[in-house]
Order: C-alpha cells, then sequence, then structure tokens
C-alpha cells in the first residue's frame, strides 16, 4: 500500500509538472502577437507611420496582381479564334467586315488589326508599319501599368530602412539624455525595434518584385504572340496590289487605349 502511494503521488506530480509546462507554453503563445504588436506600435508616430505606410503598399501590391491575373490572360488579350476568322473575311474580300469583327470583341490583337486595316489604302508597307506601331503602343501602356508594381517594389526597402534610421536617432538620443546611463540591453531593445521596419519593408519589396518578374515574362511571352497573330491575320491583304472594284476602305481605328 505504501509502494502504490508513493507510485501515484509521484504520478501526480509529473502529471502537474506537465499541466504547468503546458500552461506557461500557451501563456506565451498567448503573449508572442501581444509582444509584437507592442514592438511594431513602440516607435511612436514616426514608427506607427511608417508602418502604416508599408500597410498602403502592401494592400496596393496586392491590388495590382489582382488586377494583372485578370487582364494579363491570353482570352483578355488575343481573344480565341479572332486571328483566323479576320483572315478568312480578308481572304474573302470582306475588309468592311472584318474591320466590324474587331470592333465587336475589343482587346489587345484586335486594337492592332484595326490599325493594320487602316493603312489598308496605303499598301502593304503601310499595313505592316501601323501594325508594329498599334503593336508597341499596346505593349507600353501594358508595362506602364505593370511598372507600379516594380515601383513598390523598390520603394518599400526604402521606407523601412527610413523606419530603421529615425529609430536607431531616437536610440542613441536616449543614450545622449541620460548621459551614457542606459545600459547595452536599453540601446539593443531600441535597435531591435527599429529593424522592424526593414523586415516589413522587405516582406513588401520581394513578392512585389518576383510577382513583377513573373508578369513580365508572361506579358513578353503574349506581346509576342499578339505580334504574330497579326501578321497573320492581315496576310491576305499582302497579295492584294490593288483593292476590287467599288471596295470602300474601312474605317478609322479607334483612339489610343480604347482596347480597354
Amino acid at each position: 500500500m505504501a509502494t502504490a502511494a508513493r507510485i501515484g503521488a509521484a504520478t501526480a506530480t509529473v502529471a502537474w509538472g506537465q499541466s504547468g509546462e503546458a500552461a506557461e507554453s500557451l501563456g506565451g503563445q498567448a503573449a508572442a502577437p501581444q509582444g509584437f504588436l507592442r514592438i511594431v506600435f513602440s516607435g511612436g508616430f514616426v514608427g506607427i507611420a511608417i508602418v502604416l505606410l508599408l500597410l498602403l503598399l502592401s494592400l496596393t501590391a496586392a491590388y495590382l496582381v489582382f488586377e494583372h491575373l485578370m487582364t494579363i490572360r491570353r482570352g483578355e488579350i488575343m481573344p480565341e479564334g479572332l486571328s483566323e476568322q479576320v483572315r478568312e473575311l480578308l481572304e474573302a474580300g470582306r475588309v468592311r467586315d472584318a474591320d466590324q469583327l474587331c470592333r465587336q470583341a475589343p482587346s489587345v490583337l484586335a486594337f492592332v488589326v484595326l490599325n493594320g486595316l487602316s493603312e489598308w489604302g496605303g499598301g502593304w508597307p503601310a499595313v505592316e508599319k501601323a501594325l508594329e506601331d498599334a503593336t508597341a503602343e499596346q505593349s507600353a501602356r501594358l508595362y506602364r501599368k505593370l511598372e507600379y508594381l516594380s515601383v513598390i517594389g523598390n520603394i518599400a526597402p526604402m521606407v523601412g530602412l527610413l523606419g530603421t534610421v529615425t529609430g536607431m536617432i531616437f536610440a542613441f538620443q536616449q543614450v545622449a539624455l541620460t548621459q551614457g546611463a542606459a545600459g547595452a540591453g536599453d540601446l539593443a531593445e531600441g535597435i531591435y525595434q527599429a529593424l522592424v521596419t526593414t523586415v516589413g519593408g522587405l516582406l513588401v519589396a520581394i513578392p512585389s518584385l518576383g510577382v513583377f518578374a513573373v508578369f513580365r515574362n508572361r506579358l513578353d511571352q503574349l506581346i509576342a504572340e499578339t505580334a504574330y497573330l497579326a501578321q497573320h491575320a492581315v496576310a491576305p491583304l499582302k497579295r492584294r496590289r490593288t483593292s476590287r472594284p467599288g471596295a470602300a476602305a474601312p474605317p478609322p481605328p479607334p483612339a489610343a487605349g480604347a482596347s480597354g
């Protein structure tokens, strides 16, 4: 009986110790977020302003990523079957019908083809030049929107570094005000609080630059395919040295940016 009692007491002690360790672990996990928020907002007004600016940059980057996912797509830039339909109409001599078909399916490919058709009366060199100019204009328009991700990726680390520098200035100012009474622990606390903004800047910059590189390569590929499909679509015009009797020239192309 005495042995059983001693075994029971030892088991209870071990269980109590394990439960205490579990409680301390849970308490540490619960306190971790509070400690993180305390570090983030411990930089005063300047630190809070920099954190909010980084948050704004991150939200803007997320919006741009979503928008580019919706716009830099094959179906949006060059609708399926449009090139073949335009080619068939041009082979049949139905230039005006090909023009109307492109206007009913606004896209980068349709815009490029419309610009080429507008120069039909000037011969093939004029058509080819119009295709090249329209492709370059649409490519530049899409790249201008994409560049904002690169801008955010380059600005975010600078904003984080600004927070770090200002935080270290405040930390060393505290040392100066206390005539060196502040110990190494106080100085280290101010420095690691300042470095939080650098971490935030990198967390915004690294995904932004990575996504920018992916979208840029994707856009390069789609623009190259668009240029090829546009040339393929209007190729029948190259064989038409003279217009058919009574054939009217197609209407002028839409204004720049009309493709969306």
